[in-house]
C-alpha cells in the first residue's frame, strides 16, 4: 500500500482524466476536482481566454497555484491538465501529496475522443495529429517519471476504466491523513 492523502490522475488530452475522475471520486467518497475547471473558477477566464491574454506559461503559473492549493487539502481526487507534470514544482507536489495515476491513451483513442472538441488552445495549432504526437514525445516521460500506477485507457469506456482502476486502487492506495 502506498498512502497519500489525495489521489491524482495525469495523462495526455483524451486520456479521460476527468470522465473517469468523476466516477473514481464517488466511488472512494473524495471530493473531485478537474484542476482546468479550478483556474476557470478562480480566474474569471476560460483556458482558451487565458491562453491568448497571458499565453501558456501565464495559465501554466495559474495552473501551479491551484494544484498547490488544491493539494494542500485532504480526501480530494484531482484531475489534472496534460501540461500539469511540465513543471518539476507541480511534479514534487504531487508525488509529496498525493498517489498518482497517470492514464495513458494512444494517438488513435485521443483523436477519437478530441475531435470535435475545439475548446483546448494546444489542439488550435495546426495539425492535432502531430500535435498530440509532439506533446506526447515530450510529456510521456514526465508522466511516468511522477506515476505510482500506470494504467491504458484505450478501448475503454469511461465506466470501465474507473472500475479498473477503483481495483487496482483498492490493492494500492490508501488514503492517509484524511479519515479514511
Amino acid at each position: 500500500m502506498n498512502p497519500a492523502p489525495n489521489l491524482v490522475l495525469v495523462g495526455p488530452m483524451g486520456a479521460g482524466k476527468t470522465s473517469i475522475g468523476r466516477r473514481l471520486a464517488e466511488r472512494f467518497g473524495l471530493d473531485f476536482v478537474d484542476a482546468d475547471h479550478f483556474v476557470e473558477q478562480r480566474t474569471g477566464a476560460t483556458i482558451a481566454a487565458i491562453f491568448e491574454h497571458v499565453g501558456e506559461s501565464g495559465f501554466r503559473e495559474r495552473e501551479s497555484g491551484a494544484l498547490a492549493e488544491l493539494l494542500a487539502g485532504e480526501g480530494r481526487l484531482v484531475a489534472t491538465g496534460g501540461g500539469a507534470v511540465l513543471d518539476a514544482g507541480n511534479r514534487r507536489l504531487m508525488r509529496a501529496r498525493s498517489f498518482v495515476a497517470y492514464l495513458s491513451a494512444d494517438l488513435d483513442s485521443q483523436l477519437r475522443r478530441l475531435g470535435r472538441d475545439r475548446t483546448r488552445p494546444l489542439l488550435q495549432r495546426g495539425d492535432r495529429e502531430q500535435v498530440l504526437r509532439d506533446l506526447a514525445e515530450f510529456r510521456e516521460p514526465l508522466y511516468r517519471e511522477v506515476a505510482d500506477l500506470v494504467m491504458e485507457t484505450d478501448h475503454l469506456t469511461a465506466s470501465e476504466a474507473a472500475v479498473r482502476l477503483g481495483m487496482l486502487l483498492a490493492e494500492r492506495w490508501s488514503m492517509s491523513g484524511a479519515a479514511a
